[in-house]
């Protein structure tokens, strides 16, 4: 097996490359100069993905539309959790931001990640 030539990855071509590198060690055995490298591969791909493709951060109302899509549930089925109609129409409208409490509840039943609910500071 040739040995993969390990660099920052800044193409696509090179980005393909590391790919076909990373199926070829894949079986590498834990310990070994090639286990090594295949660490190494993932973590250039994981920095050229993290580049090339960034994510934004889910913001709170956005997760709490996609559960209730997945869930075949409606906005009124939150007033058990965030309380009343007026406060679930409020944070839907993104007229009023999420308590401690209704993360917690919404975590608790609707099984949103804590992480989605919590919006980032900038």
């Amino acid at each position: 097996m040739k040995k993969p030539k390990l660099k920052v990855i800044n193409s696509q071509k090179e980005y393909r490359q590391a790919l076909k590198a990373v199926d070829e060690l894949w079986d590498a055995r834990p310990g070994s100069e090639a286990h090594d490298a295949l660490e190494v591969l993932a973590l250039l791909l994981e920095d050229y993905e993290r580049r090339m493709f960034p994510m934004e951060e889910p913001d709170p109302v956005a997760a709490i539309r996609f559960r209730l899509e997945q869930a075949g549930m409606e906005q009124k089925d939150l007033v058990s959790i965030l309380g009343s109609r007026s406060r679930v129409s409020e944070v839907m409208n993104r007229k009023r931001g999420l308590t401690v409490e209704m993360i917690r509840r919404l975590f608790d039943e609707l099984h949103i990640p804590m992480e989605a609910l919590i919006p980032r500071q900038a």
